[in-house]
């Protein structure tokens, strides 16, 4: 079942979305979570009152370290290792881990 949202972290996540349409990001659905692509590739998403960004090895170290961040794990008791699930209490960082996972994907 999917944690309830708040329309903070609603508003923080449309707020990301919006920065990345001029790169051609779309807004789509994942497993019923919403979630940001391009293309066909999903880069972040929502999940509860946190988002999710797919990282390369790099960027993603950096996102563990982000007080509150930790391996996003979707509920099936296997965290994907690729995703970084980041708190709102840290959305000031959302738009910069979003640019890392539009970069990461789109290659």
């Amino acid at each position: 079942m999917m944690p309830k949202v708040s329309d903070e972290a609603v508003a923080a996540y449309d707020a990301v979305a919006a920065g990345l349409e001029a790169a051609g990001v779309v807004r789509g659905s994942m497993f019923g979570m919403p979630c940001l692509k391009i293309g066909k590739k999903v880069l972040a998403g929502m999940y509860g009152d946190a988002m999710t960004f797919k990282l390369p090895p790099e960027p993603r170290e950096k996102a563990l370290a982000v007080p509150g961040a930790e391996q996003f794990d979707p509920g099936m008791g296997r965290p994907m290792k690729e995703w970084v699930r980041i708190p709102l209490d840290q959305s000031a960082v959302w738009p910069d881990y979003a640019a890392e996972a539009l970069e990461y994907v789109a290659q």
